[in-house]
């Protein structure tokens, strides 16, 4: 499993300044991260892994978001044109990421996992705010740059904004397909 160390020796290799913090109290779960260290939720960065089933493949994919939004299966089931999308059980999370299922941090993926990168990461109001995330310890998190946080992010950056999906039966069907509503302004239309 990877670990604080590993992080910290991957991000001095690359020559990125950043710290580790001791945490005063363990991580039951990334969303407990913004209460131990008394920060906004929005400065908070989580991968949530979602099993993911399609026509074709069935497979973890992990989603890098914040704690204040956590991503709905529903935009990620639309995005992939998935039939079914779940939060993925931790002995997944645990083979995928090579983290522990309760803090996987958005750094040192394996190349062969999916990963996709809520776009609003990439809106940086300031790109000197500390952003923190998870490091595979229970009692340890990395502060780290905003702006060097989402050059490092693998993964592809994407829209998880998107109205809320629902799923419907075809007539005559077994699939499920995802419904997505009107698409936003700028945005091209979903197909089903």
């Amino acid at each position: 499993m990877k670990d604080a160390l590993a992080i910290h020796r991957w991000l001095l290799s690359h020559q990125i300044h950043h710290e580790i913090v001791r945490l005063p109290r363990a991580l039951t779960c990334v969303d407990d991260l913004p209460g131990i260290l008394d920060v906004e939720p929005a400065s908070c960065v989580k991968v949530t892994v979602f099993e993911v089933t399609t026509r074709d493949w069935r497979d973890p994919v992990a989603v890098v978001t914040t704690v204040a939004a956590p991503p709905r299966p529903g935009a990620v089931a639309a995005l992939l044109g998935a039939r079914r999308v779940r939060p993925a059980p931790a002995f997944m999370v645990n083979a995928a990421t090579d983290y522990a299922a309760t803090s996987v941090s958005p750094l040192l993926l394996p190349p062969a996992l999916r990963v996709l990168v809520d776009d609003r990461l990439a809106e940086i109001r300031d790109p000197d705010d500390p952003l923190y995330s998870p490091t595979g310890e229970r009692r340890t998190a990395l502060r780290l740059r905003a702006v060097d946080l989402v050059t490092l992010l693998p993964g592809k950056f994407v829209d998880l904004q998107a109205p809320r999906h629902r799923t419907v039966r075809l007539p005559g069907s077994k699939e499920v397909r995802p419904v997505v509503s009107p698409p936003r302004c700028g945005s091209p239309p979903a197909r089903l």
